[in-house]
Formats: structure tokens, C-alpha cells, sequence
């Protein structure tokens, strides 16, 4: 059995990460940790976990973790990551980290999109980015894996092969996405006070979201030249899943078949990405609790332009789940392993 610990439990990424890993036959969760609710049972923070989790909450002693774990997870906020992941690879121990530390190859995007001075930037660049459905051969050498933002998992697996072969415009890419309120996270704020934000939808953070720059740079990878995308997030009242609407302009026509095929041979050896039949799209209740992608299209011929659908759960494919699979494939193991169930329909 391989050690795991999770540090940063008491989030919905964290509870998430325990979850799916209480489930997993070929790891121990051997510590978690939280600095505000150290001293606490895991139960006590996330009932459904009763009875499968006996551990106790510890404050953070890189150290002390190191001993016990082979590998960690880092649930916690950006910047609070930085110095922590580069101990633990300092001592040997692989790090999964689920904030946007280390999901960037140009230290200076991150620092002119997060206002803060990378203090690692060597460790950041042998980092991998964790999208496995693009980078499955890095990820499985890699000492430390960047975990994607859940809005771009879906825009990036949605635009993925239109991208790479090089069938529409750079500079048409428009991304429209609609989250789940758990995906600001566990913290109070009034925007997400239920009276708020029930019966209501809004766009927030337009043109300057901090995802941006995560999908730019992966198109950017795909296409060999510069991706621009214009993305705007808007918060929907459920707890979780993110509906992603991407648009582009086809350089030249092509139809909703032969574009139904590109994709299925694209996603043919990925397991989590399932494309759906002409005429079916996706939907948000068909993935909750799961680590699928679901990803359907449209061609419009009138407009010359395509429509891509996907849907993922923002705290599963989109965070704690993805961070699994990643886990799967650093240590050697099935890449499903402890992430086959479906989703709670409806």
C-alpha cells in the first residue's frame, strides 16, 4: 500500500480528496491536516465520511508528513503551496498540488495573473501540468504535478482536438462556462449566501478570470502558435458541476460527423472523456460525483462556426478526481483505479 496525505482537509477539494481515496485498494491515507481545525476528527468536518475515516486533523509539520507519506496532496490556497511542495520533493516525496502554484511553465504568467512573486520558479519548471488526457507520459515520471483549475478542464478537453488540428481560428475562441457554487470554495462570502445567489445567475470576473491564462497556454501547446481565448464564468445555484459552452470558427466547414469522429479517435484511449452521439449534449447531473468529462458538438453551416458542450463536477474531474488519476499514473497503477463510479443520476 502506498502512503498518502492530504494536506488542506477541511476544503470541499480536501473532504472530496478523502472520499475517493477511502475508496482506492492501492493506497493509506496515513495523515490530513488543517491549520483551523486541527485537533478535530475528519467526521467532524464531513459526516459522510463517518466510519471509513478514523483520522484526526494535525497542524502542518512538513517534516512529521514527510515520514508518513509517500506521496501528498496539496489542497490548500495559491502561494501557501509554493514553499510546502518544494520541501516535500525535497526530500523525495511526490507532490499532487491542486492549487495554480505550479501549473504554469512561464513563472511570469502566473506572477502577472496571481499579483504574487513566484519563489520557486526551478521546481516550477520541471512541474507537470495534470491534464492526463494530454500529458500522460510527463505526469507518470513526474515529482510534481500542477492539478488543473476545474473551468479549464472542461474548456481545454472541449476545444483540445479542434485545436490540434488546426481546424479553426486562433483568435475566434470563446469560452462560456457556468459553475456550481462549491466551486469558490468553503469560505463564506456574500455572493454565495444563499438568498444571493438561489434563483439567480451571474457572469463574474470577465476578461480578467484567472483561469485565462491556464487554457491560453495549453491551446498555445496544441496549436504551436498563440491561443486567445475570451472566457467568462458565471455562478449558477447548485452545489457542484461546471457546463462549458465553447465557440470557434472553422477554417473551412467541416460537419458535425466527421467532426464526432476526429474526436472519438482524439479521446479514444481516455477513459474519462466520453463523446456523446449526433444530437446529444451534454449534462451536469450526468457527471456529479464522477471524474468524467462529457463532450458533445454542433457545426453550424450558416455560421461556419462549431459548438462545443462539455460537463465535468468541478470538485471531481475538476479537482480531488483528477488529482487521483493523476496520483494513478505517478505511482504506476491503472489510471481508473478508485475512479470508476458513476455519476448520481439525477
Amino acid at each position: 500500500m502506498v502512503r498518502v496525505a492530504v494536506v488542506g482537509s477541511s476544503g470541499y477539494a480536501g473532504g472530496e480528496l478523502l472520499r475517493i481515496l477511502l475508496g482506492h485498494k492501492g493506497v493509506e491515507v496515513t495523515a490530513v491536516t488543517s491549520e483551523k481545525s486541527a485537533g478535530q476528527h475528519v467526521a467532524s468536518l464531513f459526516p459522510n465520511l463517518g466510519r471509513l475515516c478514523n483520522l484526526t486533523l494535525e497542524k502542518l509539520d512538513p517534516t512529521t508528513i514527510a515520514n508518513k507519506a509517500d506521496l501528498v496532496f496539496l489542497a490548500v490556497p495559491h502561494k501557501a503551496a509554493m514553499k510546502t511542495a518544494a520541501q516535500f520533493v525535497g526530500v523525495g516525496v511526490r507532490v499532487v498540488d491542486l492549487s495554480a502554484d505550479y501549473r504554469f511553465r512561464d513563472t511570469r504568467v502566473y506572477e502577472e495573473w496571481y499579483g504574487e512573486e513566484h519563489e520557486q520558479p526551478g521546481l516550477a519548471h520541471i512541474a507537470v501540468y495534470g491534464l492526463p488526457e494530454l500529458h500522460k507520459d510527463e505526469i507518470r515520471k513526474a515529482h510534481i504535478v500542477g492539478n488543473p483549475g476545474c473551468y479549464p478542464t472542461g474548456a481545454i478537453l472541449a476545444l483540445a482536438p479542434l485545436v490540434k488540428d488546426g481546424l479553426v481560428e486562433l483568435d475566434s475562441l470563446i469560452i462560456d462556462s457556468k459553475s456550481g457554487v462549491s466551486g469558490a470554495g468553503r469560505t463564506p462570502g456574500l455572493p454565495y449566501h444563499y438568498p444571493e445567489a438561489n434563483e439567480s445567475i451571474m457572469a463574474y470576473k470577465i476578461g480578467v478570470h484567472r483561469h485565462t491564462p491556464e487554457i491560453e497556454q495549453e491551446l498555445t501547446g496544441l496549436a504551436g502558435s498563440a491561443a486567445i481565448v475570451s472566457f467568462t464564468p458565471h455562478l449558477t445555484p447548485m452545489n457542484r458541476g461546471i457546463l462549458t459552452t465553447a465557440y470557434a470558427k472553422l477554417k473551412q466547414y467541416k460537419g458535425p460527423d466527421s467532426l464526432l469522429k476526429l474526436y472519438a479517435k482524439f479521446y479514444k484511449d481516455d477513459f474519462f472523456v466520453r463523446v456523446m452521439g449526433k444530437g446529444n449534449y451534454p449534462s451536469v447531473s450526468a457527471v456529479k460525483g464522477s471524474n468524467f468529462c462529457d463532450v458533445g458538438l454542433y457545426s453550424d453551416l450558416r455560421t461556419g462556426r462549431v459548438v462545443v458542450v462539455s460537463a465535468i463536477d468541478n470538485l471531481v474531474k475538476g479537482a480531488a478526481g483528477q488529482a487521483v488519476q493523476n496520483m494513478n499514473l505517478m505511482l504506476g497503477m491503472d489510471e481508473t483505479e478508485g475512479l470508476k463510479h458513476l455519476g448520481m443520476f439525477p
